[in-house]
């Protein structure tokens, strides 16, 4: 489903281009969770960013495609959310005085013209979109609301999974998603990705900490150091980097 070969990014900064991404090479099959693990500065979130092509981020080098589809060569971030790729960021950006209800609908909507289906008018979508929230233990209030403004981690990490289970997309790719969140909260996201787990849907995970992958159990664990993939296994590893930490399981 996704294919990365030897990707190469770097970010723009004020003192000048700082290379972060130095060759990465990962291939997700439909179906599968993996997680990406590392310290600090490794390039984790870097990834993410380049694959959803984020402004200020550039691809120096390589190949991400997404079913046949070369994402870098796609040049706006809508472009990537049509053919199938959602993004759940570690930090959701709050947008007062924008609708929850109408955001939501909006981008659906989006998608659903962008495959060449009939949008939904607000009566459907409102039954589409409380059938999810149930699945997300969320209160309708939440459609009432402004995007993220006033809502506590845990909330606006809800909304995130909220979205992701009405786009349904082909791939998605959770950036610390249990950053920030209780272990309530936690449980109630990984019930809601675990729920969207099918034979042609793929994950990656981005997580420093094993806790969240207790719930979220992955087919493969990787170790991204210095922006590159430096150890994968299976879900062991984590387990092992929880124990031992980054250092002594790199220099093994």
């Amino acid at each position: 489903m996704l294919k990365i070969e030897n990707l190469q990014a770097k970010v723009a900064e004020d003192a000048g281009d700082k290379t972060i991404l130095n060759g990465i090479n990962l291939t997700v099959q439909a179906g599968e969770v993996h997680a990406i693990m590392g310290p600090n500065g490794a390039g984790k979130s870097t990834l993410a960013h380049v694959l959803s092509g984020k402004p200020g981020y550039e691809a120096t080098n390589g190949t991400a495609t997404l079913d046949g589809q070369n994402l870098l060569d796609m040049e706006e971030p809508d472009e990537r959310a049509h053919s199938g790729l959602f993004l759940a960021f570690q930090y959701p950006v709050e947008l007062p005085g924008v609708n929850a209800a109408q955001f939501l609908r909006t981008a659906l909507n989006a998608h659903r013209t962008a495959r060449g289906e009939e949008e939904l008018n607000g009566a459907d979508f409102l039954r589409l979109a409380r059938a999810k929230m149930a699945d997300l233990k969320m209160d309708d209030a939440f459609l009432k609301r402004a995007v993220n403004s006033g809502f506590s981690g845990g909330e606006k990490k809800r909304f995130e999974i909220l979205q992701m289970a009405l786009l349904e997309p082909k791939l998605a790719v959770l950036d610390e998603t249990d950053s920030g969140l209780d272990i309530d909260a936690l449980k109630i996201v990984a019930n809601g990705v675990n729920a969207m787990r099918q034979d042609d849907r793929g994950f990656i995970v981005i997580t420093h900490y094993q806790r969240l992958l207790d719930y979220i159990q992955p087919d493969y664990v990787h170790i991204l150091a210095n922006g590159k993939i430096v150890k994968s296994g299976g879900a062991e590893l984590a387990k092992q980097l929880e124990a031992e930490g980054y250092d002594k399981v790199m220099a093994a």
